[in-house]
């Protein structure tokens, strides 16, 4: 079996259709990981015997008869901050390096349930902090489309895993465009859901307003699968949402896209934006109404999210103390000094910087100038996306890209840490803003690959699967 052409759907068939067993697949899945990994490096850990074991179960299920899930059987690869029970998860920082999960985040109960086949955990920048997985502690995950490039970040290494056929698809998180912008750099399908949509319990905490799980797949079709078993509800989530996912038929002759003229400015690559545009006039072509919008809150995203998501880090990430779990040092000194030596060598240079950050945002004559404000403004950018919605002449969709640029040379931008958080500048306001919006491919740009971002309304999941379903159909 070739497994750079299998999709869930197919392996799905497959599997119903006994052309092949999911012992045969979950080794041949093993066997890709072996021959290309070593160039990719898209894995931390991989976990042979859980997925023969999982992919044993899937058969014997599939040999009673009875009702077989979508996913049952089917290989993928799970970022390496949500937990998966007995694995080591070390969400890419050495303060980890040999913790082992102890339970199940809801999202991966929830594949197992269906019986999927979990290969391994994938790398990250640590804790989820930056946007070419340059930073983790381990290794340098490459861009399958071109190893000389980054896969973007933080989800690079469940990005690279797809689209080197090392899994089917895989499970991302979305701080300010972790799962989108890896997605757009590698050529595959990434969907940051609705806040609230998918459990965020078992996955460590960057930012917690702002973290999301989502899939990442080849197909559309294939990230509406996963996202369909892994969202709803959860008592363990306190901001997990209780409602109904909307679930309406898009007529693409009727919807209305917004396209904002904030994200369509000097700075973004010529090559980039006509890709997009050119993306933009098919769907106009087929009868959908194309109108430029203003997002005037745009222009201060950046900054807002950074003093946001660094603040949240600095709490969250004050229980690696040296005495919970994770690496212990100087456990005979003094307790500041157990810290100090702790927290010196277990984080990374990108994680003290946001620390640090946060910690100043926080501080005693600080917190109001800005901790305070930049949520002032985060409620400013949230009033852009809904009036631009709601309003009487407003739209059902905002395209825009995903990134300014494509996936740039591994080096070109760790040591300028502003640069590097440009490259998340079109994302970043749709976490503000808690909305879901999907990565899809478009085109090339000078050969790489290039994301068209579809932002949708709150909890409208569904329908921005619809549509970008479509468009992925009309740019193939």
């Amino acid at each position: 079996m070739d497994v750079n052409n299998l999709s869930i759907i197919k392996i799905h068939k497959g599997l119903l259709d006994k052309e092949f067993s999911s012992v045969e697949l979950a080794k041949e899945y093993l066997s890709q990981i072996d021959k290309k990994d070593n160039d990719i490096s898209a894995y931390l850990s991989v976990t042979p015997e859980l997925a023969l074991a999982q992919a044993k179960k899937a058969d014997e299920l599939i040999a009673s008869g009875k009702f077989i899930p979508m996913l049952a059987g089917v290989p993928c690869a799970i970022k390496d901050c949500i937990l998966v029970d007995g694995v080591k998860c070390t969400a890419g920082s050495k303060i980890l390096e040999n913790y082992v999960a102890p339970y199940d985040a809801t999202v991966v109960r929830k594949l197992k349930e269906q019986g999927a086949v979990i290969l391994g955990k994938t790398n990250m920048d640590e804790f989820a902090m930056g946007s070419s997985t340059e930073n983790s502690a381990y290794k340098v995950t490459k861009n399958p489309k071109d190893t000389s490039r980054v896969p973007g970040g933080s989800s690079g290494g469940s990005a690279a895993a797809v689209a080197a056929a090392e899994a089917c698809f895989s499970l991302g998180s979305d701080t300010g465009g972790s799962i989108r912008q890896p997605a757009s750099f590698c050529g595959i399908v990434g969907l940051k859901p609705t806040y609230g949509a998918v459990s965020r319990y078992g996955l460590m905490a960057f930012a917690s307003s702002l973290d999301q799980i989502g899939p990442m797949a080849k197909t559309v079709q294939d990230a509406k699968a996963v996202f369909d078993a892994i969202s709803g509800h959860d008592n363990m989530d306190a901001t997990s949402w209780a409602g109904e996912l909307k679930d309406e038929k898009v007529d693409i002759k009727k919807i209305r896209i917004g396209i904002p003229k904030e994200y369509f400015v000097k700075g973004i690559d010529p090559q980039v934006e006509k890709t997009v545009k050119n993306a933009i006039k098919k769907i106009q072509d087929q009868g959908a109404t194309v109108k430029e919008i203003s997002l005037p809150h745009s222009q201060y995203a950046l900054a807002t999210y950074y003093i946001v998501a660094t603040s949240e880090a600095s709490a969250n990430l004050a229980r690696y103390d040296s005495i919970k779990y994770g690496l212990a040092k100087n456990q005979q000194g003094k307790l500041l000094d157990a810290y100090l030596e702790t927290r010196g060598e277990g984080f990374g240079k990108e994680v003290k910087r946001r620390i640090m950050l946060g910690t100043y945002s926080l501080s005693s004559g600080y917190y109001d100038a800005y901790y305070l404000k930049a949520q002032e403004v985060r409620e400013l950018v949230r009033d852009d996306f809904k009036k631009a919605f709601e309003s009487a002449k407003g739209v059902d969709f905002i395209f825009c890209p995903v990134s300014p640029v494509t996936a740039f040379k591994i080096g070109e931008r760790i040591n300028d840490p502003l640069s590097m958080y440009l490259a998340d500048i079109f994302t970043i306001a749709v976490n503000l803003a808690g909305l879901p919006a999907i990565s899809v491919p478009c085109g090339l740009a000078e050969g790489l690959p290039v994301g068209l971002q579809i932002i949708g309304k709150h909890f409208e999941d569904n329908k921005v699967l619809q549509i970008a379903s479509f468009v992925e159909k009309l740019v193939a």
